[in-house]
């Protein structure tokens, strides 16, 4: 079982824009051209923020265009927030606050042998990853700059603690880059 950040992220490092748009990414591909029908099959739990929970909120028709169903997900998602958010009908959600800690060990517990997934935002990986929890970064990068936005991995990370372990291109418009994150005594340090 490995807990993974799993994420799109733009050519300068945005996973989002400024007001929370996707909208940059979805002309590079379709998620089942690209390694996340794999991925998901792996996944038995999942952890977000708010941000990336309110947006699925905001763009349930877009997703159930998409996926067939507003809330994309058979496996059950803790969400991080301190705000109260609607509850997507037909989503086994859980809203937590606090230390990741605490809420890994209860995602273990449910994942079985599967993996966790942190889908997003950057911050919450960053705090996985300051928790010593986090094991991989999978990293598609698309060939668009943003300038600005919502940054991949808030975190100051220096070698020799991310291991690069394969690089795939998907596409004109992907490349996947895919990382172990080997524990050095240095997660913490900012």
């Amino acid at each position: 079982m490995k807990t993974q950040y799993y994420t799109a992220t733009s050519l300068d490092g945005f996973i989002a824009t400024e007001n929370d748009s996707l909208d940059w990414l979805f002309p590079l591909g379709a998620p089942n051209e690209t390694s996340y029908p794999q991925f998901i099959a792996g996944v038995g739990a999942l952890a977000m923020g708010s941000s990336t929970y309110a947006w699925i909120v905001r763009n349930a028709e877009k997703v159930a265009a998409e996926t067939g169903s507003p809330w994309p997900y058979s496996q059950p998602a803790w969400v991080f927030s301190s705000r109260k958010l609607p509850i997507i009908e037909g989503a086994d959600v859980r809203f937590v606050h606090g230390d990741v800690r605490t809420v890994h060990g209860e995602m273990r517990a449910v994942a079985g042998n599967k993996n966790l997934w942190i889908v997003g935002g950057g911050d919450l990986a960053g705090q996985f990853y300051d928790a010593g929890l986090l094991d991989e970064l999978i990293v598609q990068i698309g060939s668009v700059t943003l300038g600005k936005g919502k940054p991949l991995f808030p975190r100051r990370v220096l070698s020799p603690v991310l291991r690069l372990v394969s690089v795939h291109q998907m596409g004109a418009g992907l490349a996947e880059l895919r990382y172990e994150i080997r524990s050095t005594g240095l997660q913490g340090a900012a």
